[in-house]
């Protein structure tokens, strides 16, 4: 794991931090003083960029970690040359940005402007201090880079991390946000801002955190391009420069590492998704390659880049080039089917196809539940953590992925209620009869010329007109009385469910009562608060892509490969921004996301896609989980023997045992969502006991001994 900490409070009679033997073990220091910074984990040097500003000075930037003003790991008087007028500026991830761009985005952050530090290519974090006692993190969009924070010893610890800042303070497990998570991970009126541990609290997306004087401030960056009419041309064009720009961000950028073993390459690509991996696989093959690996030197001035667009053929103009000829460089497309499957990515010379099994989740059940890796939170990606690592193994050092393309560019259902609250009900006409068409042939002419049309129009203006507070009161009654809608079993009464504020998540009809009371406290509580400004469909939409990116970030942490790096260029802050230029009757059409990579790779020059590209066969995943399941029966019945989860008081053990007996019977028919809720009860078991067997201080040198329990239950 890889994680960026710190600290910011008033300082100590010494001129350090509190407590100045405690730092993180085998870290970093990237700046040093009474606000300190840290790097932690597998860093490369080029993905550690600084920049200092002092006054009557140029800037000045380097990349990799800037030597130490004192003996390493010490505080003092002349351990550090800033003064109240010095600022600095540290940008750790992948990101374009040129020297001289983030030189001036420094110096323009000096007047208190901070939302330029977030629009630069690539994925990041950016910290910001001023003086010595300030100190700015900003979050992504997205939520896949987040900042966590706590009190400690008078002023306030930082992190990219959660579970440092935990381990930090001996914090124990929250069961109450356990339970929100459980029963309602999409709604932020139940999580708050808290995380899996007590007091680790987590800054929203899109939000910064700034530190003044030890006490922790959250504000918004970003602004809703509000429900005016956009021109879907310009978007088009937007949403093609920025996916351009990841993609020759994470290309031409190379790895001052060597790659982990002489087999892997420095490049992969995913294939294992569809329309969106191939996307970027396209893109990426046809991007000059970087100049060979080497160690950067310790002041490194970027060549500033030409400047990208949608302009056929302007995205692929070359860079001046070094001696060596890279251009046969391949690329790792790694596929779980045969290569009569993946037209037209399979013509592409740069292209070498690698097919893996496919695999199966629950692997990790059936071994040792405590041999894998403890993440920050639970998610899924914690039942099928050996087969994305075998996966992933079969990738680059740099290996880019399509997560996030569906949550990005899709229209979630409950944008259907925006079209209404505009005045554009005309509008909806294509969508619901696309829901109609797709019903009318699973569930009969009926269902889909008269059900499922007066359902979705009938749900979309029902919250058109709904009030916040009321849809929270209701939910909330519904966990308490475990009133659970009835499974939906077509297209249309599966998005007429979505047309709410909240709704209540796979796994909530397996919580106890006791569970379900404390998320419906949090409700009711959330609901006597401020309504939100924006619409409801937004609001769904940008909640469901929050809740993807933890996935994602979890997926990460718990199957990335030691010098290896997992992309997701369609969580990027530009992608997202230029999506949500996209209006929405455009994004609400059958096909719409596959329809606007079409128009991506036209816009770079690819334009001999097939009549049907994107419209071949979703991957069964729901095969693979069952057959799962019924390898790992054995292993899940003892790991539900004595759980942890019915030990804190979040499940009801026999209907959990009952589930997972009929998900282990091929002949059982399960309803829509069991196996989503079962993947979460699971993942939550697993971290758990992997969380509870973890030694107090793993992750800090000079801690005192703290005698803590793994598990709180809320007063």
């Amino acid at each position: 794991m890889r994680w960026l900490t710190g600290w910011s409070g008033t300082p100590t009679g010494d001129g350090g931090p509190p407590l100045g033997g405690v730092r993180p073990l085998a870290a970093t220091t990237l700046w040093n003083g009474p606000g300190p910074l840290w790097a932690v984990g597998d860093w490369r040097p080029d993905e550690i960029r600084l920049v200092t500003l002092r006054p009557g000075a140029d800037p000045v930037v380097t990349t990799g970690p800037a030597p130490a003003a004192g003996a390493a790991g010490q505080h003092g008087p002349g351990a550090d040359t800033d003064t109240p007028a010095t600022t600095r500026l540290a940008v750790l991830g992948r990101c374009g940005a040129t020297d001289a761009e983030l030189a001036a985005g420094l110096a323009a952050a000096r007047g208190g402007a901070v939302r330029h530090l977030t629009g630069w290519p690539g994925s990041y974090t950016a910290v910001l201090r001023t003086g010595t006692r300030s100190t700015v993190l900003l979050t992504d969009l997205a939520g896949a880079q987040p900042v966590f924070h706590t009190p400690w010893h008078g002023g306030t610890a930082y992190a990219t991390a959660a579970l440092p800042l935990a381990d930090l303070i001996g914090a124990p497990v929250d069961t109450g946000h356990l339970a929100a998570l459980l029963a309602c991970p999409e709604s932020p009126e139940a999580l708050g801002h808290g995380t899996p541990y007590a007091g680790v609290l987590r800054v929203p997306p899109g939000h910064s955190l700034g530190i003044r004087g030890g006490r922790p401030y959250l504000a918004g960056y970003e602004q809703d391009p509000g429900p005016a009419r956009r021109d879907d041309a310009p978007a088009v064009r937007e949403l093609t420069r920025t996916l351009l720009e990841a993609v020759r961000c994470r290309v031409r950028t190379t790895a001052a590492d060597a790659p982990e073993g002489p087999d892997r390459p420095r490049l992969g690509v995913d294939l294992s998704y569809g329309t969106a991996s191939a996307t970027l696989a396209l893109l990426a093959a046809a991007v000059p390659p970087g100049p060979a690996a080497a160690a950067p030197p310790a002041r490194q001035t970027a060549v500033p880049a030409p400047r990208t667009g949608a302009v056929k053929g302007s995205w692929a103009r070359a860079l001046p080039e070094p001696a060596a000829d890279r251009s046969a460089e391949t690329l790792a497309a790694v596929t779980h089917a045969g290569p009569e499957g993946l037209t037209p990515v399979v013509d592409v010379p740069r292209l070498h196809h690698v097919v893996v099994p496919a695999g199966l989740p629950y692997a990790e059940v059936a071994g040792d539940p405590l041999a894998g890796p403890l993440t920050d939170e639970p998610g899924p990606a914690l039942t099928a953590a050996a087969h994305l690592c075998a996966r992933f193994r079969a990738g680059g050092s740099d290996h880019l992925t399509g997560y996030g393309a569906r949550q990005v560019l899709d229209g979630h259902p409950a944008r259907l209620a925006d079209l209404f609250r505009s005045g554009r009900a005309r509008e909806l006409l294509a969508p619901v009869a696309a829901l109609a068409g797709a019903d009318r042939v699973l569930a009969g002419p009926l269902t889909g010329t008269i059900r499922t049309p007066v359902t979705v129009l009938r749900a979309a203006h029902r919250l058109a007109r709904a009030v916040h507070a009321d849809s929270l009161d209701d939910l909330a009654v519904r966990l308490t009385v475990r009133h659970f809608d009835e499974p939906h079993d077509t297209a249309g009464a599966s998005s007429a469910a979505d047309l709410a504020w909240a709704v209540p998540g796979p796994a909530a009809r397996w919580l106890s009562d006791e569970a379900l009371t404390t998320v419906a406290q949090r409700l009711r509580t959330a609901a006597r608060g401020p309504a939100p400004a924006e619409p409801p469909g937004a609001r769904r939409a940008r909640l469901a892509l929050h809740r993807h990116a933890a996935a994602y970030r979890t997926l990460v942490q718990a199957a990335e490969q030691r010098g290896q790096r997992l992309h997701a260029p369609y969580l990027d802050n530009q992608v997202v921004r230029a999506a949500r230029l996209l209006p929405d009757d455009i994004r609400l059409q059958p096909g719409a996301r596959h329809a606007l990579l079409r128009s991506v790779l036209t816009g770079a020059g690819r334009t001999d896609l097939p009549a049907d590209w994107g419209r071949g066969p979703r991957p069964d995943r729901t095969g693979a989980a069952r057959s799962g399941l019924r390898l790992a029966a054995d292993g899940l019945a003892e790991l539900f023997d004595r759980p942890l989860l019915a030990e804190a008081g979040l499940v009801d053990l026999p209907a959990v045992r009952k589930t997972l007996a009929a998900a282990a019977e091929p002949a059982a028919d399960l309803p829509p969502g069991t196996l989503a809720g079962l993947a979460d009860l699971v993942a939550t078991e697993l971290w758990l006991r992997r969380f509870a067997a973890r030694r107090h201080g793993s992750c800090w040198t000079g801690l005192p001994p703290a005698r803590r329990r793994a598990l709180a239950r809320p007063a």
